[in-house]
């Protein structure tokens, strides 16, 4: 770890320099990643299979083809978010030109997790490196066969004081925190996004943290039951649930919970099959400790579906529980796992007011067709993104911020708002000097009225 202060100053020098200043650097970076991205696909998917046993499609969709539309979204409009942005100036600034120039914040930490391995560490960079600044990534220890195929391939593409992966455990994290960055961007859980925040304000450092919670998804008496269960089953169960933004736990109308439960059944053993823990394309737990800690949510007497699980292979069914209440253990924290508690409500003000008592959540998705009522939701529940009669689609689109709001987070990415993050909007004033107010200085001939009047 002494390393880290080298890497450190290497990078700030180069910032220093102005070498990521130009437009048509910072699109050279973006391409090489693209292509380091392209020309390492195999080995990609073999380090997520390794992993999180992810199946091709799923890295693809999850992780991969996220960072090609995020990469190529970029190019397309950096030239255009990278100008300065002419704004109007008052009647009592006459003369004098105001724009906003958008300045690099210069080296940058992100912290990325384990859930998306690659995802999260690269869209993150993808942004910082397209506002011009230096990066430095510190991956997840958790997820060794990503983490290290990631070093490797920055290392090989990039010259590291423009962007490097420094890999190792929990005291590297704590080294790091430990310098002074210009950013730092961090995706994980809530109590270790607190560590991080403390360690930024020791040297005032900005920072996003992207965090979680209890995101639920609303099941209304109007909503389209059946595509409501496909779309619920993909987001929760899609890297067996080890997703920020999947559905925590559902809140079903009493009216539709029958025909709704059935319609979820059905819908799991259509996208995983009728024996998951056979599946060879079904993804696994990160690791034991978080295996035992989600084994240990599974009540058998509430379970309505799944509730089996390998210890050997860290594979957990997909699993529904019924008849759950707000004081169950599943339901004190995240669960990030492949277990979907489901609570039942018969009037919607009694639901929204259950949710709104509650931490805000990363996501908050409703199904119904009342467009009274779906304006009524995403209204009185704060929370930090999400979706009406869909769930965790919303990441994808580009054009769309993606962040997260008091517990669950603070600060968004994704399209010109990751650009924006990584961005400090200087404000310039141009001032003439062919002429000068003699109103703003003291002694002027101008009366306070005639002042006024100028500057209202």
């Amino acid at each position: 770890m002494n390393y880290i202060p080298e890497l450190l100053e290497n990078q700030r020098t180069f910032f220093i320099h102005g070498n990521t200043l130009e437009f048509e650097y910072r699109k050279e970076s973006l391409l090489k990643l693209k292509s380091m991205l392209k020309e390492n696909e195999t080995e990609i998917y073999y380090a997520l299979k390794q992993d999180l046993n992810k199946s091709k499609h799923e890295a693809f969709v999850t992780e991969l083809g996220f960072l090609y539309s995020e990469i190529d979204f970029t190019l397309k409009n950096l030239k255009a978010w990278m100008a300065p942005e002419k704004v109007p100036s008052p009647l009592s600034h006459k003369g004098s030109k105001s724009y906003i120039m958008k300045e690099p914040y210069g080296v940058v930490l992100v912290i990325s997790p384990w859930n998306y391995p690659l995802h999260l560490a690269l869209a993150p960079a993808i942004a910082a490196l397209a506002a011009g600044n230096c990066v430095m990534i510190k991956p997840s220890e958790h997820a060794k066969a990503t983490s290290q195929l990631l070093s490797t391939l920055i290392q090989d593409t990039f010259d590291p004081s423009l962007i490097v992966v420094v890999e190792d455990g929990v005291e590297t994290t704590q080294t790091l925190l430990g310098e002074r960055f210009d950013y730092i961007f961090f995706t994980g859980s809530t109590s270790v996004g607190k560590i991080v925040m403390k360690a930024a304000s020791e040297h005032l450092t900005p920072i996003t943290l992207e965090l979680g919670g209890k995101s639920p998804a609303i099941i209304d008496s109007d909503a389209n039951v059946n595509l409501a269960a496909k779309r619920i089953t993909w987001a929760k169960f899609t890297n067996a649930g080890q997703t920020c933004v999947a559905p925590d736990y559902l809140y079903v109308h009493d009216d539709v919970k029958f025909k709704f439960m059935k319609a979820l059944v059905k819908q799991i053993k259509s996208l995983f099959g009728k024996h998951p823990l056979y599946n060879e394309n079904y993804t696994k737990i990160i690791n034991e400790k978080h295996f035992n800690r989600l084994i240990n949510f599974i009540d058998q007497e509430k379970v309505i579906h799944g509730g089996g699980y390998e210890p050997d292979t860290r594979l957990i069914e997909p699993t529904v529980l019924d008849k759950v209440t707000w004081d169950d253990p599943i339901m004190q924290e995240e669960i990030f796992g492949p277990l979907l508690p489901i609570l039942t409500f018969r009037n919607i003000e009694d639901a929204l007011y259950k949710i709104k008592r509650k931490e805000k959540p990363l996501a908050l998705y409703y199904f119904g067709e009342n467009e009274k009522i779906q304006q009524q939701v995403i209204e009185f529940i704060s929370f930090g993104g999400g979706a009406i009669n869909d769930a965790v689609y919303h990441l994808g689109n580009p054009f769309l911020p993606f962040g997260g709001v008091g517990q669950s987070g603070m600060g968004a990415y994704h399209g010109q708002y990751g650009f924006d993050t990584f961005t400090h909007q200087k404000g310039i004033l141009k001032q003439t000097t062919k002429f000068d107010f003699p109103f703003r200085y003291q002694g002027s001939k101008l009366n306070t009225s005639v002042v006024k009047r100028i500057m209202k």
